[in-house]
């Protein structure tokens, strides 16, 4: 046997032991997504569920995730009904046992999944659309995280918004959780810090059929206009349509869980015509374009509510979870918090196989999302932006920031 031919043997066999261990080492990682599929916001939840599951595609189809395959598997958490996000939570965190949790969405089965399940597991959990304050002082040991703005400023921005088109006496009915009760304090407090009055502040339980004595007693108040902090497919529809047949108001506004065109489409078109709305939008940067083409490529809206936000929890979870160096739950939220905080090198939507090549370099990176920038603070909260909406026709339209 030659000497040139020994080396070519001892070269095939290195590289395949190399192969071997690479395999041996790879890791599928899963994610968790806990969404209201059915519930109150329904109709809401598949395009969020849909932009969480793109930037999945987008890491399997650039590489994969430690060697392996990223995945994501999803339960029902309902958004209501805290025993079932527990429930969705435990079989997630302790039967499939992700490495991390997306979602949930509505503030009350967030909270009620961090405590049941993510935080005795050392789960990490990002949000995408939880908006309540009380997210904010929950005992989570850095493991409770969110992609949008607390309703604190919301509650602020709708006020302004609100006083500005020439609104001075309101009343409000909030679904009876901390979503409804957290905007609806922080509404009512706003708008009489800017000398408006609020007649009225009333809570409601969501999943009735009769609101007639509830939309009676606000009425009463002699308020000209009705905000609805409460979900589009639940209570909140139910409300307007009452409402509107009793007479009792024809003006409405709401926040962003009324933002969903079923309303209108329950209702009819031309009635809510008016409908003054926010909804959590995104900075304008680098990234919230490349998002917008990435959604259109892949065939999503890239407007749709709370979308940009669930693509950059995932996207956030899985660097987060190259940079951990593996599936293992531990660490995970500390390297959240560095792939989010500047400095390093910018990562965009779409961007993963620059993003693992760099982090194996050794290289700090900072993701720049599709919903804008995430520095998280002490409590995993972020600066957020919010958009006017209004009912025009067929559904929302978007008028644009508010300043």
């Amino acid at each position: 046997m030659s000497v040139a031919f020994r080396k070519l043997i001892a070269a095939t066999v290195a590289g395949a032991a190399l192969i071997a261990a690479s395999a041996a080492s790879a890791e599928d990682v899963k994610l968790g997504f806990l969404g209201g599929f059915t519930g109150p916001i329904e109709t809401l939840v598949p395009p969020i569920h849909d932009a969480a599951a793109l930037a999945v595609k987008h890491v399997n189809d650039q590489g994969g995730i430690l060697g392996g395959q990223l995945s994501m598997v999803q339960a029902d958490s309902t958004c209501i009904d805290a025993t079932a996000a527990s429930n969705a939570a435990d079989r997630l965190v302790n039967a499939e046992n992700v490495t991390a949790l997306v979602g949930p969405l509505c503030s009350g089965e967030t909270i009620a999944a961090a405590n049941s399940a993510a935080i005795p597991g050392n789960v990490v959990i990002v949000s995408p659309a939880a908006t309540s304050p009380a997210l904010s002082t929950i005992e989570d040991n850095d493991l409770l995280f969110r992609t949008t703005p607390s309703d604190a400023y919301s509650g602020e921005v709708l006020a302004k918004l609100l006083k500005d088109k020439g609104h001075d006496n309101i009343a409000i009915t909030y679904v009876n959780n901390d979503y409804g009760k957290g905007f609806a304090e922080a509404l009512q407090s706003s708008f009489e810090a800017l000398g408006g009055t609020v007649a009225a502040n009333e809570a409601h339980e969501d999943g009735k059929a009769d609101y007639r004595a509830e939309i009676g007693s606000l009425a009463s108040s002699g308020a000209e206009m009705l905000a609805i902090l409460a979900y589009v497919d639940g209570s909140g529809q139910t409300i307007v349509r009452q409402a509107l047949e009793s007479g009792d108001f024809s003006q409405f506004s709401g926040g962003d869980g009324m933002i969903g065109d079923s309303l209108v489409t329950a209702i009819g078109e031309g009635k809510l015509d008016g409908f003054i709305g926010t909804k959590i939008g995104r900075s304008e940067t680098p990234g919230t374009g490349m998002y917008a083409e990435l959604a259109k490529e892949g065939g999503l809206d890239p407007n749709a509510s709370f979308g940009p936000q669930a693509y950059d929890a995932a996207f956030l979870l899985a660097l987060a979870i190259e940079k951990n160096g593996s599936a293992d739950r531990e660490g995970v939220s500390a390297a959240l918090r560095d792939v989010a905080t500047a400095p390093g090198e910018t990562i965009f939507p779409g961007e993963w196989e620059k993003a693992r090549k760099l982090i194996a370099e050794g290289t700090d990176i900072n993701y720049e999302g599709a919903s804008g920038s995430h520095e998280f603070d002490e409590a995993g909260d972020v600066p957020g932006v919010i958009i006017e909406m209004v009912v025009e026709g067929p559904g929302f339209k978007e008028v644009g920031q508010v300043q």
